[in-house]
């Protein structure tokens, strides 16, 4: 998915991940700033398109971890 396609709140989550790696739903909402509703959204879409990973969290089942994929941040650095 090319990055003009993307809803900003999918592009911001994005960067986030890939500043600071793995993070759960409510990280994401509290290092955003965006609502709860448009964070599941944006994260939902992200991972429909394969720039996203969601991992099981060990520390806390009841909350995924989400990451970039390494081809999604590759492809990012090769468009900037």
């Amino acid at each position: 998915m090319q990055r003009t396609n993307m809803p900003q709140s999918c592009i911001t989550i994005l960067q986030l991940l890939e500043r600071t790696g793995s993070q759960t739903h409510k990280d994401i909402v509290l290092g955003t700033g965006l609502a709860p509703r448009t964070v599941r959204y944006a994260l939902r879409r992200l991972k429909e398109n394969g720039l996203i990973i969601e991992k099981f969290n060990f520390r806390d089942a009841r909350q995924a971890i989400y990451q970039p994929k390494m081809s999604a941040v590759a492809q990012r650095a090769a468009s900037a």
